[in-house]
Order: C-alpha cells, then sequence, then structure tokens
C-alpha cells in the first residue's frame, strides 16, 4: 500500500518527534534497568511503582494492580504488581494493547558491563533486560507519545491504547497478563507483545515443564546393598527421556522459525553426602513443544517414559508433577492488519522486507491469544536472541534499533486508529 502525501506526513511528524525525544527515552530505558528484577526471587513490585513514577512524570497514570500476596507466595514469587496505562481517543474503533515484561533472569556471571549500570558503549546500552524486554517499556511507551503529540497536532483518532507492563513473564506469565485477563481488568482487540525489530512473530512454541522426583532409600556407602540408589534410578529415566529427542529430531514443524521438539533436564538435585547412597532425586525438566503438538498427548507419552523407565529398576518410586504448561502461539484470524502495518513500515524505516515468522521461545502472548485476541510479537531488538545476550552476560540492545522499533510501532499505531 502506498501511502498517500498526507499520510506520509503524518509518518515523516512521528518519526521526526522520537528523534527529537529520544535521549528522553534512553534515559527511561536507563531508569528502568537500574532497578533490579531478579526472577527468582521476583520481588518485583519496587520496579512497578518506579515505573509508574516515572510515567506519571510523562503525564501518564499508571493504573496499579498488585496480585495478592498468598498467590504470588504461591507461585514462588515475593511481590508483583501489574501496571495499565490506558488512552482513550475515541469510544468507536479498536483498542491496542502493548504489553512488555519487566521480570528477567539473574544476571549471572561474566559481564564486562555493569548489570544494573545501563551504560551506553560503541552505541548500545548494557544491561540485564535491556533488549529482554524493559527496552520495549521504552518503545510503547514513546510509541504512543509520539501518537498523541501527532493527536496533538489535530490528527483524528479512534479507538485507544493500552500499555501492560507486567513481571512473570520469566515464570510463565499466569500472574501477569493471565491475571489481568482473568480479572477482567482489560479486553483489548489487538494485542503487540515484546520482541525484535527485523522479523514479525506470529507464532511460537509451547512449554511444558515438570518435576520428577525419584525415591530411593539411603543406605551407608559402605553396605550400599542396605539402601535403593535413588540416583541410579535417575540415570535410567534420564537416559530414557534423552533418547526421545532422537525421535523428535524426526519431526519438523512447518512453521518459519521452528525446528522440532526437544527435551531438556535443566535441574538435579539429590543426595545428602558423598558416603551416603542417595535416597532422593529431583529432576526438573523442560519440553518444547511445536505449534502442532497436542500438549495433552505430549505431557501423557512423558509420563509414560518415565514410569516405564523407573519399572525396569527394583525398589525405587517416582512422582511427577507438573510446573507449566504454557500453549504454543498460533496466528489468529484477524491479525492481518497489526501484522501488515508492522511489516510495512519495518521495511520503510529498516530499508529491508520484514518477514513473519514463529519462534522457539515461548511467551505471554500465548496467554492473549486464548482468550481470541489477535497478537504479534515485535519490537527493539536483533535480529536473533543469540545476538542481544538475553539470559546471558553483557546482554544489550543497539539504540539504532531502539529508536527505528519506536518509529515502526508509532506508525503501526496511527495505520490502526486514524480517523479515514
Amino acid at each position: 500500500m502506498t501511502a498517500t502525501p498526507a499520510h506520509q506526513a503524518h509518518y515523516d511528524a512521528l518519526d521526526a518527534w522520537i528523534d527529537a525525544h529520544f535521549d528522553e527515552q534512553v534515559r527511561y530505558l536507563q531508569a528502568l534497568v537500574r532497578v533490579p528484577t531478579d526472577t527468582p526471587p521476583g520481588n518485583n513490585a519496587p520496579h512497578a511503582a518506579r515505573t509508574a513514577e516515572l510515567l506519571a512524570a510523562m503525564g501518564y497514570e499508571a493504573e496499579q494492580h498488585p496480585v495478592p500476596q498468598a498467590e504470588v507466595r504461591e507461585y514462588g514469587l515475593e511481590s508483583l504488581t501489574n501496571l495499565i496505562v490506558r488512552r482513550r481517543f475515541d469510544e468507536q474503533g479498536p483498542v491496542i494493547a502493548l504489553n512488555a515484561h519487566g521480570d528477567v533472569v539473574p544476571p549471572g556471571e561474566g559481564w564486562t558491563h555493569d548489570p544494573y549500570g545501563a551504560e551506553i558503549d560503541g552505541g548500545q546500552l548494557y544491561g540485564r533486560a535491556s533488549a529482554v524486554s524493559k527496552s520495549d517499556f521504552s518503545t510503547y511507551t514513546f510509541a504512543l507519545r509520539a501518537l498523541e503529540a501527532l493527536r496533538a497536532q489535530g490528527v483524528a483518532l479512534r479507538g485507544g491504547v493500552e500499555l501492560h507492563f507486567t513481571y512473570d513473564e520469566e515464570f510463565g506469565g499466569e500472574l501477569g497478563p493471565g491475571w489481568l485477563l482473568k480479572q477482567g481488568l482489560t479486553r483489548p482487540d489487538f494485542l503487540l507483545a515484546a520482541g525484535f525489530s527485523y522479523q514479525v512473530v506470529t507464532a511460537h512454541n509451547g512449554c511444558l515443564q515438570m518435576e520428577v522426583t525419584v525415591h530411593g532409600r539411603m543406605a551407608h556407602a559402605a553396605i550400599p546393598d542396605t539402601g535403593v540408589d535413588a540416583l541410579q534410578g535417575a540415570v535410567v529415566i534420564l537416559n530414557a527421556l534423552y533418547a526421545r529427542n532422537a525421535e523428535y529430531k524426526k519431526v519438523t514443524s512447518q512453521v518459519e522459525g521452528i525446528k522440532h521438539p526437544y527435551l531438556n533436564v535443566g535441574r538435579i538435585e539429590g543426595g545428602t553426602n558423598t558416603n551416603v547412597v542417595p535416597g532422593k532425586v529431583v529432576l526438573k525438566l523442560d519440553r518444547r513443544m511445536i505449534p502442532e503438538e497436542d500438549p495433552v498427548v505430549v505431557e501423557a507419552e512423558i509420563r509414560d517414559t518415565i514410569a516405564q523407565a523407573a519399572a525396569s529398576v527394583a525398589g525405587i518410586t517416582v512422582d511427577v508433577r507438573r510446573l507449566l504448561l504454557a500453549r504454543s502461539l498460533k496466528p489468529l484470524p484477524g491479525n492481518q492488519p497489526l501484522v501488515e502495518a508492522l511489516q510495512r513500515h519495518g521495511e520503510a524505516v529498516f530499508g529491508e522486507p520484514i518477514p513473519t515468522s514463529g519462534t522457539p521461545l515461548y511467551t505471554d502472548v500465548r496467554l492473549y491469544g486464548e482468550h481470541g485476541i489477535p497478537a504479534a510479537i515485535y519490537g527493539a531488538g536483533p535480529r536473533t536472541v543469540l545476538e542481544s545476550h538475553a539470559k546471558r552476560a553483557d546482554e544489550r540492545v543497539d539504540l539504532a534499533d531502539l529508536r527505528r522499533a519506536t518509529q515502526v510501532v508509532a506508525r503501526t499505531l496511527l495505520d490502526l486508529l486514524r480517523k479515514s
């Protein structure tokens, strides 16, 4: 679609406003990065309070929605407050929600920059959550501000925009977007969620996480026959689980950007001392599900694999508990206007085609999809997660990508909300 001269003038005005206020946008992002949100432990209410203060200084009242403490504790976190900013331009027209999450894994080791210093070096802003996804707190806030500046110049808009800033994506999103939706606090017509700048993501993997507890019987290592070695039983179970990966690699997803299912055991705990036969071992596994898979079938298969392996080891018993079920995201009918606008303006601003793709990650977007809300994933970041160093040392966002992604989002909002 070729822009009319009037429309192009509006796009140029949005771009110019973002350029003129970009230093302020960077300072906003730096302030967000400097408040830690390590999850675990998940004490994230202070970041929400700080974000609300920063938004208030820009003229935005952020509704603060604290999740009841009992629910937060049961979930394994310490504190959690979700934020919603609502800007309604007209009662007629769609409401577009923009969601980014502030929680992030702890920084770990190996950093050459302070993980909470928000230092700028070589055009990159370094810090934990600088790329995923506090960057898009700033992308979405300043895209909305640019749109409102254009409205103040007389451009008529319909519908509205909501900012959803949430804090439990690392734990599955159920107390973030999931909680907001279940409480009836929001029901947007479209959803745009934090992502990277060089593709529009419309599908993602699902994830099943399970805890497997292998019980044996402790004994002195000098008389091992008086005990039952839970670790040896766990090894049999591990081998059976990992053997499944050879079969999973034979299955190929039809979604571009997604390859095949995979199973990973990411944590193992057990035993009491080196001279004691271990009486209990706990495994925590992560099974990535491609969009074509049925989670019910996947879980039943894993449970069966564990049961058969355990039955081959005399004396052990096994408990299996589901920790997380994050369903995959599939493109929903109705997301085309959002996706096409992002692609069109992405190509115009970045100077190259912006394809649609899937991602092997799982995200909070699935929760909106389960409520029938058409969605896409797009924001500030490089071509791959690897380039961003997300969940690794020296996470960073390229400030040029941040600026341009903000322009793409602002233009997209204008296309969907401009009165004809």
